[in-house]
This record gives C-alpha cells, sequence and structure tokens, in this order.
C-alpha cells in the first residue's frame, strides 16, 4: 500500500521540478535574448555616432567656420591686451552679449560648439 503511494507522489514532485526547471530555462532564455537585443541597440548607436561624426568631419574639410569661431573666441583676448580703448570694447561688447535674449546665445553657443564637436563641449562643460 505504501508503494502505491510512493509511485504516484515520485512521479508528482518529478513533474513539479520538471516545471520549475522548464520555467527557469526560459526566464534564463528571455534575459540573453533581452541582453542581445540591448547590446544590439547599442553597437547600433555607436555606429551612428561614428557615421554622424565620419559625415561631420568631411563637411568641415572646406569649412571655415572653425576659423571664423577661432577668431571671434580669440579677439577678446588679443583685445584685452590692447590699452584702455582694447578693454573697453571688450568689457562693451560682452554687455552687449549678456542683453541679448537667451534662445541667441543658447543658438550662438550650439553652433560654435558644433563647429568644434559637440563631443568636445560636452566634456569641458562636464556633462
Amino acid at each position: 500500500m505504501i508503494g502505491a503511494l510512493i509511485g504516484p507522489l515520485t512521479s508528482l514532485v518529478g513533474s513539479w521540478m520538471d516545471s520549475k526547471a522548464e520555467q527557469q530555462r526560459g526566464k534564463q532564455t528571455v534575459a540573453r535574448v533581452k541582453a542581445e537585443s540591448e547590446a544590439a541597440v547599442m553597437v547600433s548607436a555607436a555606429t551612428s555616432t561614428a557615421d554622424w561624426e565620419k559625415l561631420m568631419a568631411e563637411g568641415s574639410k572646406s569649412s571655415l567656420k572653425d576659423e571664423f569661431f577661432s577668431l571671434i573666441l580669440a579677439a577678446p583676448c588679443v583685445l584685452a591686451f590692447c590699452g584702455e580703448w582694447g578693454r573697453t570694447i571688450v568689457a562693451e561688447g560682452f554687455v552687449a552679449l549678456e542683453s541679448m535674449p537667451d534662445y541667441y546665445r543658447y543658438f550662438l553657443g550650439c553652433a560654435i560648439a558644433a563647429s568644434f564637436s559637440i563631443r568636445g563641449a560636452t566634456k569641458f562643460m562636464g556633462r
């Protein structure tokens, strides 16, 4: 009689353990697929960024905007050594820029950052 109870009980426990093992394998498969998908997205993003940077570098070869912004940014430094009239021009220029609308200063900053590469600007700004 005990043998008649042990057989079905053993079968029931075995089925339950098989079910749990199958669930665990399913969870591992889902986790693996999720990790592979996330890795594919990261590779795609990195490739897109590299392609964009390559296009921007190609476009900058014949552009003078980098030189233009370099001269604009260096002008106050040079004028500061040109006596009182140079320092006055620099001070009045910064006062004028400070009175500009925020959106204008934002767009100017974006243009300069794009000229020298946004990645470099975000590193400089600590972001």
